[in-house]
């Protein structure tokens, strides 16, 4: 059977999900809705699909099996509200939001629905992460380290803080979010963030372009987690990286590195992420089994905590505990 799929939002990961979509066997994405008709009607045209202006009138006009969210932070809640009410499933691009506020309130419709969601932590569906949660099966992990070390995305909205929610929560999540899944729950955070570079030479910018995050787990693994936005475009890191007695593991987008006893191994990362996670979403769609979808609504919500958290200790310069 084909599956009918609305999108919201004619961005740069819209775009990307659309194109994605396009090429996989009975998907068809049937409406595009942005914040005006033109804008949406340009992206679907691509598709032989239909554009709105509105939600309401995009939901009125098909039968929509499911729909993908991809939409600034700070405009979620009344998207994610409307297909609660009309009970129809949707994929979210992370951040949940800017906050914890909204997301704990259509957290809590969706858990008494029952309505089937996933989000795009989609670094959770690739190979070598699958592989480092295997290896370090056998580990007692002592501490990890991660950073996010980049630029300043175009994108005015980004630079916004209440718009976006600053790095940490917009872009730096990813990062949290995996040190969640491979190494188990934070209970604290410790945050300093400050505003060095961006500030002085782009216009509109609200959030901050450094900082470092301390972060406490259930298990008594100690973490740090840091990241900027002030590097020039073709400069970069990110990663996550595992130590213990018997070495380190140190992961980045494209490669796992295995250290141990002197002897390193280098495992090149393979497939696409991004398919992998809407393949596991649309079958949940076709058949109800949820048991691919690696990051839920709820999940996804106790990453948005801890981010939300370490922005929280960084302005009243205390440690939050979760």
């Amino acid at each position: 059977m084909t599956l009918n799929i609305g999108m919201v939002g004619t961005g740069g990961f819209a775009k990307m999900h659309a194109g994605l979509l396009a090429g996989m066997q009975e998907v068809k994405l049937a409406a595009v809705c942005g914040t005006g008709k033109d804008k949406a009607e340009e992206v679907a045209r691509q598709y032989a699909a239909k554009g709105y202006g509105d939600l309401a009138d995009m939901l009125d006009a098909h039968r929509l099996d499911a729909v993908y969210i991809c939409v600034p932070p700070g405009e979620h809640g009344a998207i994610e509200r409307t297909l609660i009410r009309r009970g129809i499933p949707f994929f979210v691009e992370k951040p949940l939001g800017t906050s914890t506020e909204i997301p704990a309130s259509l957290l809590q419709d969706i858990e008494e629905s029952g309505l089937l969601t996933s989000v795009g932590y989609h670094f959770r569906y690739q190979d070598n992460v699958k592989r480092l949660q295997e290896l370090l099966k056998g580990d007692k992990i002592g501490m990890v380290v991660g950073q996010w070390m980049g630029s300043m995305p175009e994108a005015a909205w980004w630079r916004d803080q209440k718009r976006s929610g600053g790095q940490f929560i917009e872009q730096t999540t990813h990062i949290v979010d995996l040190l969640r899944y491979l190494a188990g729950d934070v209970t604290e955070v410790y945050a300093m963030f400050g505003s060095r570079v961006m500030h002085e030479e782009r216009s509109g910018v609200s959030v901050a372009d450094v900082g470092t995050v301390s972060l406490k787990l259930a298990s008594g693994i100690v973490a740090s987690i840091s990241n900027t936005c002030v590097l020039p475009g073709e400069v970069g890191k990110v990663g996550l990286s595992f130590y213990n007695d018997r070495g380190l593991f140190d992961w980045n987008p494209q490669r796992l590195l295995e250290v141990r006893d002197g002897n390193s191994t280098e495992y090149a990362s393979s497939g696409n992420p991004y398919v992998s996670e809407s393949e596991a979403f649309l079958h949940a769609v076709r058949t109800g089994d949820r048991s691919g979808i690696l990051s839920d609504y709820a999940d996804a919500y106790k990453t948005l905590k801890v981010t939300c958290a370490a922005l929280e200790s960084a302005r009243k310069e205390v440690p939050v505990k979760l």
